[in-house]
């Protein structure tokens, strides 16, 4: 793609603009109207599932085209190993702040808050269904059938799909060629579909927010809103000191990375789901200068094994719960719940409300020392925490999928400086169809 030769669309035909409106607008009516507001999920839940509805068919195509081009499968197997390293090491990362600062901060030292056990009901139910150890989660990674991958709700399952496909691919040599050469068309259709999707995302943006401030605005009291406040905090300092850190490293500007995805943040934002960007993510990437391989393969992955803003929040969570009933939590039985978290933060995204229903799995598990039920007290804001649970997640995915790119020796720094620079010269709609096209 020439930077000579694309056009900057007027501001009133940006994407941002219209969700921007819309949350602007979203916000106005939660206030004016929060009863007919609480009502307008359904909005919001309407593009989520338009999302999903070619999310899985994308990540599948993305990652076959990317590892058969690679043609050489020892490569593809060190992307992948490199790819959980980074993502572990992250989550644990991401842990221990949160622990640090609530630990600092205290937000739910002599609350002595009453819990109201019913007002949870519905997470803990949905906490022991989800509730698992290590083998069924290894066991969860591999679908039922190969149809069962693209029907159900693990991303990381349709990843091992397409693994397995595109190795088998691999191996037909000559003879795979021109399934390969469907498959890059049939992505450039998913892109397709993604764009006319994209249309909807400023209606799901004013449901999603006006449902929030409807439905909970005026639960946001006291001690909450500064664990609230803390929460946001902590993200903040997450992704400007720590992922600033490591963008530096790999040579670009945090900031101007936030400015290139404001699009993707400002849809997250307004639907509180990192999962309604993941397509234009894997695309903004590629057009940065990160080889397509490379992104296919680690943005699905980190979708999953990646989730830096609900790490945060489940150590910051659990040890606020703990303080607010009166509980006191030793050091020892800390570096215990951050380890199981670090385990059960791992099949979060598969999960809906996947912050709450996770925090809830965790501490049942330790419910000799912290009472699960104290999970009552977040349930009124954990809507408003996860607007920052997703939007760290997503930045963190979107940085680390880059810092792997120059680990594996396929990031075009200069192509990344220059699109960080100018990100006016990407059009996420038309650049997907046209890097499938010259692939």
């Amino acid at each position: 793609m020439s930077t000579a030769t694309t056009a900057r669309r007027p501001w009133y035909r940006q994407l941002y603009f219209w969700v921007i409106a819309a949350i602007v607008l979203g916000i106005v009516f939660g206030l004016a109207f929060p009863h007919a507001a609480a009502g307008s999920k359904w909005l919001a839940d309407l593009f989520v599932n338009l999302i999903r509805m070619v999310t899985a068919p994308i990540i599948f195509l993305t990652v076959v085209v990317g590892i058969s081009s690679l043609g050489n499968l020892a490569k593809a197997g060190g992307l992948a190993l490199r790819a959980i390293a980074y993502f572990i090491v992250m989550t644990l990362l991401a842990l221990v702040i949160g622990l640090v600062v609530v630990n600092v901060l205290h937000p739910g030292v002599g609350l002595n808050l009453t819990v109201d056990p019913k007002a949870a009901n519905s997470t803990l139910q949905q906490a022991g269904a989800a509730a698992e150890g290590v083998t069924e989660f290894i066991l969860s990674l591999v679908p039922s059938s190969l149809v069962g991958a693209f029907t159900g709700t693990q991303l990381i399952q349709v990843l091992v799909v397409a693994i397995f496909v595109a190795i088998g691919l691999s191996g037909l040599g000559e003879r795979g060629k021109p399934i390969l050469r469907a498959f890059e068309s049939l992505q450039a259709l998913m892109f397709g579909v993604i764009k006319a999707v994209m249309w909807v995302a400023p209606i799901g943006a004013f449901g999603g927010i006006a449902y929030t401030v409807g439905a909970f605005g005026s639960k946001i009291l006291g001690s909450l809103a500064f664990l609230m406040v803390s929460f946001y905090l902590t993200c903040v300092v997450f992704i400007v000191v720590v992922l600033g850190l490591i963008a530096r490293w790999v040579g670009f500007n945090i900031f101007k990375f936030l400015r290139y995805i404001k699009d993707e943040l400002l849809i997250v934002l307004g639907t509180s789901s990192s999962e309604t960007v993941l397509p234009r993510l894997m695309t903004k990437l590629e057009a940065a200068g990160a080889s397509r391989s490379v992104v296919g393969l680690t943005v699905p992955t980190g979708y999953s094994f990646n989730l830096d803003g609900t790490c945060i929040y489940l150590t910051m969570g659990a040890l606020f719960i703990a303080q607010a009933t009166g509980h006191d939590i030793g050091i020892g039985t800390q570096i215990g719940l951050l380890l199981f978290m670090l385990i059960s933060s791992k099949g979060a995204a598969g999960v809906t409300g996947a912050g709450l229903v996770t925090l809830a799995a965790s501490l049942s598990a330790f419910g000799t020392v912290i009472p699960v039920v104290g999970i009552a007290l977040i349930v009124g804001i954990d809507r408003f925490m996860s607007e920052a649970r997703a939007l760290t997640n997503v930045i963190g995915t979107g940085v680390g999928s880059l810092v792997i790119a120059r680990w594996q020796g396929e990031l075009d720094r200069d192509r990344l400086k220059e699109v960080l620079n100018h990100p006016s010269t990407v059009d996420a709609e038309r650049d997907a169809a046209a890097q499938v096209v010259t692939a």
